[in-house]
C-alpha cells in the first residue's frame, strides 16, 4: 500500500490509502504500508528500502493522486522492480494526468470537449479575455488551482494560482450542463464494467472547497434518459480504452443539451469508502471491500 506523495493531494492520498488498507480483509491480505512524504522521501526506510519491501509483495496498490504518483511515475517504478500493481500503467497515467492531452484524445474519438487555449508562462501575457472561462493547471487534481473567472480583473490571480502548480495552464470556455461522473472498471478478459453514473449538484463550480466541505450533493444513480445513459457510458469506455487505462478510472463529463462534454479522467480517483467511485459501485451492489478485492485479484491475473 503506497500513500501520500509530493502533489497538492498528499493529504487526500493519505486518507484514501488508510481507508483502503483498513478495508482489505486481514484474513486474506497482509498489508504493508509505505508512505511518500511531501518532500518525496519514502517512509519508513527511504526509496531503496521501499523497493526492497515492494519486491517482497505479491502486488502493490499505489493509492496516489496527482503528479509524481497518479501520472505513471510510481507505475513505472513498480514495472522496473517487477512488482504487479493495481491501476493504470505508465502511458495511461501520464496521458490522463495531462488534461490537454486527454482532450486531444477525446477530440480524436469525436467526443466533445470545452473550447480551450493552452498557455505557458511565456504566452500567458498574449491571452485576450473575451468572456467567462475556467482556468486550471494542465496536470493537477482535486481542483487545486482551478478558478472560475467571470471578468478580466480576476484573470491575473487565477493564472497565478494555476501556474503555482504547473508550467502549463488551460483556459477553457465555460460549459453549461449537469456534472455527471462515470466509473469504468476494466477486467482481465477485456470486458468493461460501468457503475451507475453519479451526478454532482453544487452551487457554482465543483472546486476544492466543494469537494471536501460536504456541500456537494452526490446523486446516485444520476437521473438520466436511456439515450443520455448510453451516450455517457459509450463515451467513458471509449476514452478509457483510448488512453489505455486499467483497473478502475473515473471519467467526468458535463451533460449538455447537445450531449456529453468530457471534462477529465482520473486513473486513481479518491478512494475512501465515501468517495465517488466506491459509492457508484456500491449502488450497483459491489461493496467497498469487494471492489478492492476485485482490483487486487485482477492485477494478479494480468501479471500472471
Amino acid at each position: 500500500m503506497i500513500g501520500g506523495g509530493q502533489s497538492s493531494e498528499h493529504e487526500v492520498s493519505l486518507a484514501s490509502a488508510a481507508s483502503v488498507a483498513d478495508a482489505l480483509d486481514p484474513a486474506a491480505y497482509d498489508v504493508v504500508r509505505l508512505t511518500i512524504d511531501p518532500a518525496g522521501t519514502w517512509l519508513p526506510a527511504g526509496l531503496p528500502g521501499a523497493i526492497g519491501v515492494l519486491t517482497e509483495c505479491d502486488v502493490a496498490i499505489p493509492v496516489l493522486h496527482g503528479p509524481r504518483g497518479e501520472d505513471g511515475t510510481v507505475a513505472a517504478l513498480c514495472e522496473l522492480a517487477g512488482v504487479p500493481y493495481v491501476g493504470s500503467g505508465v502511458g495511461a497515467g501520464a496521458l490522463a494526468m495531462d488534461k490537454w492531452a486527454t482532450k486531444l484524445v477525446a477530440r480524436g474519438l469525436g467526443i466533445a470537449v470545452a473550447a480551450d487555449e493552452l498557455l505557458t508562462r511565456t504566452t500567458a501575457a498574449t491571452y485576450q479575455f473575451t468572456g467567462p472561462v475556467v482556468v486550471k493547471p494542465v496536470a493537477a487534481g482535486s481542483s487545486h488551482g482551478v478558478t472560475l473567472v467571470r471578468c478580466a480583473e480576476q484573470l491575473p490571480e487565477a493564472l497565478g494560482a494555476a501556474f503555482a502548480l504547473d508550467d502549463r495552464v488551460l483556459v477553457e470556455e465555460v460549459v453549461v450542463g449537469r456534472e455527471v461522473d462515470v466509473a469504468v472498471l476494466g477486467r482481465p478478459d477485456g470486458s468493461r464494467v460501468v457503475a451507475p453514473a453519479l451526478e454532482i449538484v453544487v452551487d457554482g463550480i465543483f472546486d476544492t472547497g466543494a469537494k471536501y466541505d460536504g456541500t456537494a450533493d452526490f446523486r446516485i444513480p444520476a437521473v438520466l434518459s436511456d439515450a443520455e445513459r448510453t451516450g455517457l457510458e459509450s463515451a467513458a469506455v471509449a476514452v478509457y480504452d483510448a488512453l489505455g487505462c486499467a483497473g478502475v478510472a473515473r471519467v467526468d463529463f458535463f451533460l449538455t443539451d447537445a450531449g456529453p462534454v468530457l471534462n477529465e479522467v482520473n486513473t486513481m480517483p479518491g478512494f475512501t469508502e465515501q468517495s465517488q467511485v466506491p459509492k457508484m459501485f456500491a449502488a450497483a451492489g459491489t461493496s467497498y471491500a469487494a471492489l478492492l478485492d476485485l482490483l487486487v485479484r485482477d492485477a494478479l491475473v494480468v501479471s500472471a
